[in-house]
């Protein structure tokens, strides 16, 4: 009996072109959380806010920020809350338990400053 051979098929390889051409992928900006408070139509915030020691000097200043805004779209109350979660969301892990706690008690100051208790 005579052996069979298996046919070999030709190897694909590295260097092998491909007729489409890729471009580097665009990075994105390193701190893009940074320009979306500086950029978006979001508040102007006075700067170190979210570093103030008393949870009401936060919301305060957020309250101040909002009402005087130019720049945010729907109401004072919304826009500041917003940005204040936006923070901590932000922060994530790498945020204190201490300035968490101060930054959520922050919130609840500023529903009652805002009378939506």
């Amino acid at each position: 009996m005579a052996e069979r051979r298996k046919a070999s098929r030709p190897r694909k390889t590295a260097a092998r072109k491909s007729g489409r051409t890729t471009k580097a992928k665009k990075s994105s900006p390193k701190r893009w959380s940074q320009r979306v408070t500086e950029e978006s139509d979001a508040l102007d915030l006075k700067r170190g806010v979210f570093k103030q020691t008393s949870a009401k000097k936060i919301a305060a200043s957020l309250k101040r920020s909002a009402e005087h805004s130019a720049r945010r779209k729907s109401g004072a109350y919304r826009s500041a809350l917003s940005m204040l979660t936006f923070y901590i969301n932000r922060a994530g892990k790498t945020l204190p338990k201490t300035q968490r706690a101060r930054l959520e008690r922050a919130k609840a100051e500023l529903k009652h400053q805002f009378g939506r208790e």
